[in-house]
């Protein structure tokens, strides 16, 4: 449901005096209503006379369940001026597209592609409930070596291109007619999408700038006094003299030694500069990649990691097989629910406090959380540490706050309250430990510290820190029993699967077989994910199709990522988050082969599809319906990609069996248990 907007007009926010706490359920109300005590820090304060309110026997304020900051966890205030950047109120934001018109893309088809799908994706920009039309203003730039700056204003009959060739200080060579409404322009866009494939047909510019582009984007931003979202289509490395110009680096002999971190850092330090600015200007960058060799991702992927962007990557794109899911992607992005320009702080009563931030976000000091834009299925893990007496009376408050410009232009702020139970007795913490959010926290913590320790230190952290965790259940907590038992708590069954599946995911295991980019790139998808979305792409679903209950409208029990539940008379499909597979046994019955692929028999089925026909049974639709809940829940479009029992590619969908042993050499479930409780029972000793 939509959150309630709270909106005090002038006065704006009412907010505790001494730790500036937003009003909400945890303060206590006292002299009659005439003041009140701050549930964070205890200041007391007085009531503003507009907010007055008397209150009933228990003490409670008589229109305590009208006002939504009272009564729920959750609402929004409607943010003053003094909220706002220089004391004015917001322009609605803008999306600026960026097209790489260099040779690859224009023979590939992509400009294309990008340019039609553009015409229908203009008509589906955000907007809020209310509103007619999208408030968001549209920009559009192409490049290779140089930029390309359209003039789309409505008066105009045609679009005017203007070249920006300096590309070492870039400036927009236009203000007005840069950013319009499409509403407004449409027929001078539409104009300009037919117009852009064929200007660059002939091109043999094969070398592209990338860090300028981003500047670019930034400064058009800047200029036009509003925040708003860059999106870049780009496919190579960016070698051609300009700022932030990159050279292969790719090197498998640093796998392993203490020198791997440094493939994970930016090559050249610009790009953090640039990321800094463009939070700054409220830039998002969200970049869409579609290379066919080595681009550097830790390097060209780090502005959009620091400015709350999203990061796309579709490797040797095919127009006919890939398309779909990068157009799914694009439109999906698109229309995604964003608050732009936004900073976040997380209060808390006294006993402990907010130290550590994982996400895409951008910190300028140890409390400030800084996101050009957040959308979503963007989240924030915040690392909590104990530093002062918690009671069992008062518990342990949290309120977070979001300031951010909504899709039309308006200040808000959102608030989250969480009221929390603690607890002197070890035994109550493990049992209402929540494992998938450890998860979550523990793959964030990790994919940080790549940066700065060897892979081999960082993985032996994991380990370590789990075999406390059980050893200290064990020692204080469990019944006795005899050593070689190996005990966990009931909310911690799952946690040494889910910890082997991290230790073994490809960012954390160097092999050279595992491209740079690919690791690069999972590790950047990892630290902005949220809990549901780590947990399946650690340990996948994997469901059985070959007896579909045609009649319910469920979706099969998922069973466990091992071989073992495989069967040669069965099909299975299996899914992350990113990659989806579905797989067919030598000996599965010829009815669902043929209600599914319209062919006779197993072997008539082709591996080239990337997706189902479209028939009209129950069994194919049943499936298509499951396929269609498993993506609507995941962020990223996934390509389906058909696996047959004792073929080639199951080599690929073997590694994501995460409950066997990896072909990278990543321990098999069991193996793991035995070496946690080898070291558990030498903590112990």
């Amino acid at each position: 449901t939509p959150l309630y907007v709270v909106n005090h007009g002038e006065t704006g926010p009412i907010r505790c005096n001494r730790c500036k706490a937003y009003m909400c359920p945890f303060m206590q109300f006292i002299e009659g209503g005439r003041r009140y005590q701050c549930g964070f820090c205890n200041c007391i304060n007085d009531v503003p006379p507009f907010f007055f309110q008397h209150l009933d026997h228990i003490g409670r304020r008589v229109d305590h369940y009208e006002r939504p900051e009272l009564s729920l966890g959750s609402y929004e205030y409607v943010a003053t001026l003094d909220y706002c950047r220089n004391k004015k109120p917001p322009k609605p934001p803008a999306y600026i597209f960026m097209i790489d018109v260099s040779y690859r893309n224009i023979n590939s088809g992509l400009v294309k592609l990008i340019c039609d799908e553009l015409k229908t994706l203009l008509d589906k920009l955000p907007r809020e409930e209310q509103e007619e039309s999208s408030a968001i203003r549209v920009g559009f730039v192409t490049y290779n070596k140089v930029l390309h700056f359209f003039n789309v204003k409505s008066s105009l009959a045609q679009p005017q291109m203007m070249v920006v060739s300096d590309v070492g200080e870039v400036f927009v060579p236009l203000l007005d007619g840069f950013l319009v409404n499409f509403q407004e322009s449409r027929s001078v866009i539409i104009n300009l999408l037919d117009q852009i494939p064929e200007i660059f047909a002939d091109t043999n510019e094969s070398e592209t700038i990338f860090a300028p582009v981003i500047q670019a984007g930034m400064e058009a931003l800047q200029a036009a006094e509003c925040a708003g979202k860059l999106f870049i289509f780009h496919s190579s490395l960016p070698t051609a003299e300009a700022p932030g110009k990159l050279r292969n680096r790719d090197d498998k002999k640093l796998l392993n030694t203490d020198k791997e971190k440094t493939l994970f850092q930016p090559q050249v330090n610009s790009y953090e500069a640039l990321a800094k600015d463009c939070v700054a200007n409220g830039c998002c960058v969200n970049l869409f990649l579609f290379p066919n060799q080595y681009v550097d991702v830790a390097s060209m992927g780090l502005v959009t990691m620091y400015t709350g962007g999203t990061l796309y990557k579709y490797n040797n794109f095919q127009l006919a097989a890939d398309s779909p899911q990068f157009l799914s992607d694009l439109r999906k992005d698109i229309e995604k629910k964003t608050g732009f320009d936004a900073i976040m702080r997380v209060r808390t009563s006294t006993g402990f406090r907010a130290t550590d931030f994982f996400g895409a976000i951008y910190m300028n000091n140890t409390t400030d959380v800084e996101m050009a834009a957040v959308d979503c299925d963007k989240a924030v893990t915040v690392e909590f540490k104990h530093d002062d007496k918690l009671s069992e009376d008062g518990g342990a408050l949290i309120q977070c706050a979001v300031l951010y410009t909504s899709i039309s232009g308006q200040r808000r702020l959102r608030i989250h309250n969480l009221g929390l139970n603690c607890s002197s007795q070890l035994a109550d913490v493990y049992k209402t430990c929540e494992t998938d959010t450890l998860i979550n926290f523990f793959a964030k913590s990790a994919f940080k510290a790549i940066l700065i320790q060897p892979l081999k230190a960082v993985r032996e952290i994991l380990v370590n820190q789990t075999a406390h965790m059980l050893a200290c259940y064990r020692k204080n907590c469990a019944s006795p029993a005899p050593v070689s038992q190996l005990i966990l708590p009931d909310a911690m069954k799952v946690l040494p699967v889910y910890l082997n599946c991290l230790l073994k995911s490809c960012v954390l295991v160097g092999r050279p077989e595992i491209p740079t980019d690919e690791r690069a790139y999972q590790r950047q998808l990892v630290m902005s994910m949220g809990v549901a979305d780590t947990q399946v792409f650690f340990y996948p679903q994997l469901l059985p199709i070959h007896n579909l209950d045609l009649k319910s409208d469920t979706v099969p029990a998922a069973l466990r990522c091992s071989q073992d539940h495989l069967s040669e008379g069965g099909a299975f499909l299996l899914a992350n988050g990113l990659s989806l597979f579905l797989w067919l046994g030598v000996s599965a019955p010829p009815e669902l082969i043929q209600g599914l692929f319209n062919v006779p028999s197993f072997t008539h089925i082709s591996t080239e599809a990337t997706s189902l026909p479209d028939l009209n049974n129950p069994f194919s639709k049943k499936l298509q319906s499951i396929l269609e809940h498993i993506q609507s829940q995941r962020p990223y479009t996934m390509k389906l990609m058909i696996v047959k029992q004792q073929e080639q590619p199951e080599m690929l969908f073997r590694q994501f069996l995460v409950e066997d042993k990896s072909i990278y050499g990543g321990a098999s479930y069991m193996d793991f248990l035995f070496c946690v409780h080898k070291e558990i029972c030498q903590l112990l000793s």
